[in-house]
């Protein structure tokens, strides 16, 4: 077999992974200069705008950072698209107990600073939600059913949140999938999802952490007894 062409975007790849790997490794700290793009180039034996191309989608991917006049900086080196792929291959217990963390403390706070709007948005999206059957499609329920918990989150005002929230949307959506599909599984209810809404609406942020815990307890507790018998 011949020797054939490198294709560009390859080469591209190749580097981004030699880059990402320094990061990982921790030879570049975070905060720290990483070297130039002419040096980066004879080190790799690249040119230097395929060392630049390598460098602007690690700086999309967060792991970069340019500073105009001052170089490039390491920004973290943790890469969030390993560790969306990470969470993907949780265990449902696992992905199960961080969704449950996250929706108490956000139905916690919506409890306490929702305003009239929001709970208008989660009573809406409440309605919408119906319940799944199985001559229905599971991927439009999922999706409602997701809006509706996100009602709740958006109604929190809490950025940070809300931002961690949409980072694991897709791994929260499997576990909805995985809870409403496999029939060992006990699905939460319609009356869960209303009980976190009306204590929401009352005002009582213990009552409405309370009861986003209770709407995923079944579920997690039937998860976490086929885990123990692994």
């Amino acid at each position: 077999m011949s020797l054939q062409p490198v294709p560009r975007s390859t080469l591209v790849e190749r580097v981004i992974d030699q880059l990402r790997a320094q990061l990982m490794e921790g030879q570049w700290p975070c905060g720290t200069r990483i070297p130039t793009e002419d040096s980066l180039s004879k080190t790799l034996g690249v040119g230097r705008n395929t060392v630049r191309e390598a460098v602007r989608a690690l700086v999309h991917a967060g792991l970069l950072e340019l500073r105009q006049g001052a170089g490039t900086f390491v920004r973290s080196d943790r890469d969030p698209t390993e560790l969306v792929r990470r969470l993907a291959d949780g265990t449902l217990r696992d992905q199960l107990e961080v969704r449950r963390a996250l929706e108490v403390e956000a139905a916690r706070l919506a409890a306490l600073r929702r305003s009239d709007e929001d709970l208008k948005a989660i009573s809406d999206a409440l309605r919408a939600r119906g319940s799944w059957t199985d001559d229905a499609s599971l991927e439009a329920f999922v999706d409602r059913d997701a809006q509706f918990h996100l009602s709740v989150v958006r109604a929190g005002h809490n950025a940070t949140l809300l931002e961690m929230y949409l980072y694991f949307w897709g791994g929260l959506q499997n576990t909805i999938a995985r809870t409403e599909g496999d029939q060992h599984l006990p699905e939460p209810s319609h009356e869960a999802h209303e009980a976190v809404y009306e204590a929401i609406r009352r005002g009582s942020p213990a009552e409405a952490a309370e009861a986003a815990s209770q709407l995923l307890t079944p579920a997690l507790v039937a998860t976490t007894a086929v885990h123990n018998k692994i």
